[in-house]
């Protein structure tokens, strides 16, 4: 039992320690450990690499371990009717950064996804992930509960916009994570089964279509599929990493694959880790992502509350999938693909929103949060 805090104990912290997912809670917290580990140890290689101070990464992103945590929990003490409202209140501003990212953005690469606010580097798109899922939520949930208000229209038009913005930076990854969102949301919202396989077809001829629009995705997908097609030098970086990490690992800070790999802070960390860390770590790392996903949704689908069920699904859909993007790319189970690990990879956009719709679902999934929910 927490000090201080028994079951009668009606304040608000009170009342949030016997209502919020504390399995959960640490989990998140080892993972965050594991991140400052691995950021320690793969960034100074990095920072010397592009004329940085040797741990001036380590620094910014350690900085702001801090303000992700009180984020995270200051969220989760929130009531489900604030979560919604904050949510949407951050998907308009999200609506508005990605206009503006597209307007005066950096463009990186041939791609337009960042934006400069008083000094510091802003991926939209990293915000309208969480804020998306509680948006989209409330809008199924409003339909169902009010018949005459159209939310699987206006859903579905909200999803379609966002999209839209996202094509036109372009950045494919971040439409699909944010249309798997939509398409868990819109199965568990009642989803004709007709419309599933239609929906399906739809993801596949997109895929289709990007293969033929996007220059950077054929190559990725010709890479994936023949390794003479295209330059597979970070992936096979990688995949030496894991062979040269063994069960145990060569010991944290003695890998060599940060030394040449680009993103071995960012996207290829997990490398980073099987290198250093060996397998053993990295089951770890899987097990424990394994874990939060297969516990929020299994919190989720008790509740009694639609916008709490589907706004919470969502959520934990984008926080698994990532993980899955991001482990899947740097064992080639899949085209590489630029996302971070959550709360390991680093990124201070990402640190930041993950840790807002980590928040965001352990307030949604506390017991009895379905009671407080959005009317």
């Amino acid at each position: 039992m927490m000090p201080g805090y028994g079951r009668a104990d009606t304040s608000l912290v009170g009342r949030w320690w016997w209502t919020v997912d504390r399995w959960s809670l640490v989990a998140l917290f080892v993972l965050m450990a594991f991140g400052a580990v691995l950021i320690v140890a793969a960034s100074p290689a990095v920072s010397e690499r592009i004329g940085l101070d040797t741990f001036s990464l380590a620094k910014r992103q350690l900085v702001l371990q801090p303000l992700a945590i009180a984020l995270m929990l200051g969220l989760s003490l929130l009531s489900a009717r604030w979560i919604r409202r904050v949510g949407v209140l951050g998907l308009l501003a999200s609506l508005v950064l990605l206009v503006l990212t597209l307007a005066v953005g950096n463009e990186i690469k041939g791609a337009v996804r960042w934006i400069n606010l008083g000094g510091f580097s802003l991926q939209a798109s990293e915000f309208a992930k969480p804020c998306f899922a509680i948006g989209a939520g409330w809008l199924f949930a409003l339909g169902q509960e009010h018949r005459e208000f159209p939310g699987w229209a206006a859903a579905t038009a909200l999803w379609a916009v966002m999209v839209g913005l996202l094509l036109m930076q372009p950045d494919l990854g971040q439409a699909v994570m944010m249309s798997a969102i939509f398409g868990v949301q819109f199965f568990l919202a009642g989803l004709p089964w007709f419309l599933v396989g239609g929906f399906a077809a739809l993801g596949l001829a997109g895929i289709g279509g990007a293969y033929f629009l996007f220059p950077h995705v054929a190559q990725r997908i010709d890479s994936f599929l023949d390794p003479a097609a295209g330059d597979r030098y970070q992936i096979d970086r990688s995949l030496e990493a894991f062979a040269d990490g063994g069960l145990f690992g060569r010991g944290p800070g003695e890998g060599r694959v940060k030394e040449v790999l680009p993103d071995a802070h960012a996207d290829f960390v997990f490398a980073v880790a099987g290198e250093e860390l060996g397998l053993l770590a990295c089951l770890v790392l899987v097990l424990l992502f394994a874990f939060i996903m297969l516990r929020g949704f299994t919190r989720a689908l008790g509740e009694n509350n639609l916008f709490v069920l589907l706004a919470s699904a969502g959520l934990f859909t984008q926080f698994g999938l990532q993980a899955l993007i991001n482990m899947g790319s740097s064992l080639h189970l899949i085209p590489t693909k630029g996302m971070t690990l959550p709360f390991v990879s680093y990124g201070g956009s990402s640190l930041i929103a993950l840790a807002i719709g980590m928040g965001m679902a352990l307030a949604l999934t506390r017991r009895y949060a379905g009671q407080g929910g959005a009317p």
